[in-house]
């Protein structure tokens, strides 16, 4: 359990918060005095309760040396550790360190892997699926830039997620994600397996990284896509590469304007990646073996249509609700491994 004096120190410093909100008259310290109040104070009220609760059973423990009270305070106690035991939880989990990024939007990057057209067919369930969870989530689903197919799939696509704990939610989904089905391409009826790989990157803000001009290299070209007038007219279509680490995106929607500012978004949005990517390397050298860890070499789940079913390999579960995860009830998987994640988290610390 966490120190009492640790669990008293935090009640004492929204104290501290709440008297100094109340004088405050700077904008700015504002923001940032509200913030840190708004992340303490579900804490303090789990830290209340679980003192609450402590107080009722050191009262009890009193009542049990008086004869006529003691078999009814003894039920008591019993019904009250439990409760106890749960609240010393919560505030275990509540004080686990925070993603600093898990308020911000998220990109989200859908590629089709091995197997062909198939492969592209799958990865458009995978960015119809996530779009269909945003919408029930509340969330704006936008896709930035994509390569179509004829027949509906996509070679890949970039979107931006935003809403309430759109990262928090999906950063879990990266990884390889593969598909057991009868492709639609197939005359035979064999079952075929093919792949898609899924990236989801925290958006990165201009003051998060700064990148000189002289480090891109901007190129104007034709577009091409699944068909169509426009994209056989215009140079349209934007490549920019920044030099120094390789890193290349192209956009290629209808408006040049667009495709800039969607490219510079995702060369941000990437090189803030690669940032963390270093600092949790050198936190961490067992990084790739976290769930979680955005390893896009990771197979992290299957799609079985013949069977329904679906499985995360990371936490070895497996649901026949195929068409109910499809449809964007991805509920279930996102909260499994959000508690397996913490977990994980709980145990490094008790080790």
């Amino acid at each position: 359990m966490v120190p009492e004096a640790t669990l008293n120190r935090i009640r004492s410093r929204l104290e501290v918060l709440e008297k100094n909100l109340s004088q405050c008259r700077d904008s700015s310290e504002l923001v940032e005095l509200s913030r840190e109040y708004s992340g303490l104070k579900p804490i303090v009220e789990k830290i209340d309760e679980y003192f609450g609760l402590v107080s009722e059973a050191a009262q009890l423990e009193e009542i049990l040396g008086d004869s006529d009270l003691k078999e009814l305070a003894a039920e008591e106690l019993r019904e009250l550790k439990p409760r106890i035991t749960e609240a010393e939880q919560d505030i275990r989990v509540a004080l686990l360190p925070k993603d600093a990024n898990d308020s911000r939007p998220a990109i989200l990057e859908v590629r089709a892997g091995t197997g062909g057209e198939e492969a592209a067919l799958f990865s458009g369930d995978l960015v119809r699926m996530y779009e269909r969870f945003a919408q029930l989530e509340g969330w704006k689903f936008e896709i930035l830039s994509s390569n179509a197919t004829m027949l509906g799939g996509f070679r890949e696509a970039t979107a931006e997620v935003k809403g309430s704990g759109a990262y928090a939610k999906l950063k879990f989904e990266s990884g390889v994600h593969r598909v057991q089905r009868v492709p639609a391409t197939e005359t035979s009826g064999r079952i075929h397996t093919s792949a898609a790989t899924v990236a989801v990157l925290p958006e990165a803000q201009e003051v998060d990284i700064e990148i000189a001009p002289s480090d891109l290299r901007i190129e104007t070209m034709r577009a091409s896509g699944a068909g169509g007038q426009h994209v056989n007219k215009t140079d349209s279509a934007v490549r920019i590469t920044h030099l120094p680490t390789g890193i290349s995106v192209m956009s290629s929607e209808k408006s040049q304007h667009h495709n800039r500012a969607v490219a510079m978004k995702v060369i941000r949005t990437r090189l803030f990646e690669e940032k963390r990517r270093k600092a949790d390397a050198e936190r961490a050298a067992d990084r790739k073996s976290q769930v979680g860890s955005g390893d896009r070499s990771e197979r992290v789940r299957t799609y079985n249509f013949p069977q329904g079913r679906i499985t995360d390999h990371r936490i070895n579960l497996t649901l026949y609700k195929l068409e109910h995860v499809l449809a964007g009830n991805l509920y279930e998987l996102i909260d499994a491994l959000v508690a397996n994640d913490r977990a994980r988290r709980l145990l490094e610390i008790d080790n």
